[in-house]
């Protein structure tokens, strides 16, 4: 597939640079459906603790949430730590997806890998099989799949593993949404195919005059204000725009808003952004529930 033949409308779409090693990719961007939206859901990664290594404060992000993102092991997590967040997801009514992820804990599952597409679907299948037992032993169910990492990444531009990822979910349960980029490959093939597909932008990230994220690299990339981000969601919220670094102002059309679970101001992130978008009127729902229960 010729990538560019989605970048005719002249839209642009967000890749996280922190997940990927390429940070000149991209696709293009759905137009601004979402603006003025009054409902949007609230998503960030969790049940990333390995053993007494502790990465975020997944508790308290499930009192504020409402969709997770729960690692399957690949990448982060171990079973107990799993089943700990699914348990604590379930008792809050927080919608569970499938953090699925290359193979690469000791690279937190940042780092490309070049699988085979029949490996690479029978990985996929195994992680969200193991999330799906996992989360019906705390009567909770799993609603969606969100890649992480390269893998999110190198499918939003590759056909190949974005179909091998696709095929998975299918084979698995073809109801289960998928979050990925606006306009992404993996994205095209999964709506091609009869899925439910779901787009995100990040609240904690700046954005380049083209759609881009910001490098981690460069200066401002990460927003630590909290003030700040509150306002800047709850304008792209209401107008599906965004203001670049450089002053501009972008479009992007996103169902969820995406919370880093391991910054430092996670949390309080997350609750100024839920207050702000309340206080205007815009309900937090999960995007996954509107067609499947959180709940089995």
């Amino acid at each position: 597939m010729d990538h560019r033949q989605h970048r005719e409308d002249g839209t642009v779409m967000v890749f996280d640079e922190d997940d990927s090693a390429s940070g000149s990719a991209r696709a293009a961007r759905s137009g601004p459906s979402g603006a003025g939206a009054k409902s949007v859901d609230l998503n960030s990664d969790m049940g990333e603790s390995f053993g007494r290594w502790t990465l975020g404060d997944d508790k308290a992000l499930l009192d504020v949430v409402t969709s997770a993102n729960i690692a399957c092991g690949f990448h982060a997590g171990d079973p107990a730590g799993i089943l700990r967040t699914a348990s604590q997801a379930a008792a809050n009514h927080v919608c569970i997806g499938a953090h699925v992820a290359y193979r690469d804990l000791s690279g937190f599952g940042r780092r490309f890998l070049d699988e085979q597409p029949g490996d690479l679907k029978a990985d996929v299948i195994y992680q969200i099989a193991a999330l799906e037992g996992i989360a019906a032993s705390v009567g909770a169910s799993v609603s969606y799949v969100k890649p992480h990492g390269a893998l999110y990444n190198r499918i939003a531009v590759d056909e190949t593993q974005a179909r091998a990822v696709v095929d998975a979910i299918m084979t698995v349960d073809s109801s289960l949404g998928l979050l990925t980029l606006p306009g992404s490959v993996v994205g095209l093939i999964a709506a091609d195919a009869g899925l439910r597909v779901f787009s995100e932008a990040f609240a904690d990230r700046a954005y380049m005059p083209d759609g881009r994220l910001v490098p981690r690299s460069q200066s401002g990339a990460v927003i630590h204000d909290v003030g700040e981000v509150a306002d800047r969601i709850a304008k792209l919220v209401a107008g599906g725009t965004i203001e670049a670094i450089d002053g501009t102002m972008i479009r992007i059309d996103a169902d969820s808003i995406c919370v880093h679970g391991d910054s430092p101001s996670a949390v309080d992130m997350a609750r100024a952004v839920r207050e702000r978008l309340e206080s205007n009127g815009v309900a937090l729902s999960s995007f996954a529930g509107e067609g499947r229960p959180c709940a089995s």
